[in-house]
């Protein structure tokens, strides 16, 4: 029977050990590295043939530089006669570009859909797409698993008197996440209403429900250069909010976003380890991280064995 191997990409190599050292195996033995002209070369040092094998690769960092390094992996896996490839994508690169929200934009998540199959990937495990749609960009399966129920383990361990708090989306799209998490926890949610003028900046900002004496709990699946959160987290505590958290799946932090929530009224920024997040924590004291290592790992063993996935959606794994 086809064992299992996991290659690591350059992006994230942590997550990637802490996934194999959940799985009692070895990580698999790759080579990348760059030519004088910056183009990338990868080499697999130990044989695939017949095997299953799972690509570990976020989509942080140089962004274009690791989504290039994975296509190369993934069809140097499938020529070298890999049974299945799996990339494990923590976190979805260009998944913000899921729509033509204006004439003539592109529709760059569609486009990265369509490279990782063409490279030659049999499956796809992602975590908190910015848009479940993603899921029908592609024509192979797609498991896209759930940071929610490590986030309501976080919230009930952290947070002493979380049944006194409200769950809060920071913008629209956001609340059918917040409801769910609100439903769970049987506590009251709110959401914010804001319109951008141009990407990366947001103009206005609406509240609707309320906040007053109850710690606010904002949960979003990314942040970036933070302005929708450090906006909304001003917006509560003008409105009454005791305290005020910030729980994000995925912690890009880029530009000025450390300095931001340095200077921001969180207790604490929290987010999953879907992107390395140690460098951010130096500078930042306010941001914790959540390890979602055990689902990854969780979700790798069960697909080799042809098990469910479903479980993790709603409980986290304990291995």
């Amino acid at each position: 029977m086809a064992t299992i191997k996991v290659f690591s990409g350059t992006s994230h190599p942590h997550l990637a050990q802490r996934i194999v050292d959940r799985l009692g195996i070895d990580l698999g033995k790759v080579v990348t590295k760059k030519f004088s002209n910056l183009e990338t070369c990868v080499e697999i040092g130990e044989s695939v043939r017949g095997e299953d094998v799972y690509i570990v690769q976020s989509g942080s960092g140089e962004i274009n530089d690791n989504l290039m390094e994975l296509l190369i992996m993934i069809n140097a896996c499938k020529i070298a006669s890999a049974s299945r490839v799996t990339a494990v994508i923590p976190c979805f690169p260009y998944a913000r570009q899921d729509k033509k929200d204006m004439s003539r934009s592109p529709i760059s998540a569609k486009l990265v859909a369509n490279m990782l199959s063409v490279a030659g990937a049999d499956h796809i495990i992602t975590m908190d797409l910015h848009a479940s749609q993603i899921q029908g960009f592609f024509d192979i399966p797609v498991d896209n698993l759930f940071a929610e129920p490590a986030v309501l383990k976080w919230i009930k361990e952290n947070i002493t008197e979380w049944k006194n708090s409200i769950i809060v989306s920071p913008d629209a799209g956001g609340a059918k996440r917040v409801t769910s998490i609100a439903d769970r926890l049987n506590v009251e949610f709110a959401l914010i209403h804001k319109e951008r003028k141009k990407a990366n900046e947001v103009a206005s900002m609406v509240l609707v429900g309320d906040v007053k004496d109850k710690i606010a709990v904002l949960v979003d699946d990314m942040a970036d250069t933070c302005g929708t959160i450090v906006h909304a987290a001003d917006r509560l505590v003008e409105a009454g909010a005791t305290k005020v958290y910030a729980i994000l799946t995925h912690g890009i932090f880029s530009g000025p976003a450390i300095s931001r929530i340095n200077n921001a009224c969180f207790e604490a920024v929290v987010v999953t380890n879907t992107i390395p997040q140690d460098g951010h924590m130096r500078d930042c004291r306010k941001i914790q991280c959540i390890d979602v290592s055990m689902m990854f790992a969780e979700a790798v063993r069960r697909t080799h064995n042809g098990e469910s996935v479903s479980y993790l959606f709603s409980n986290v794994p304990y291995l």
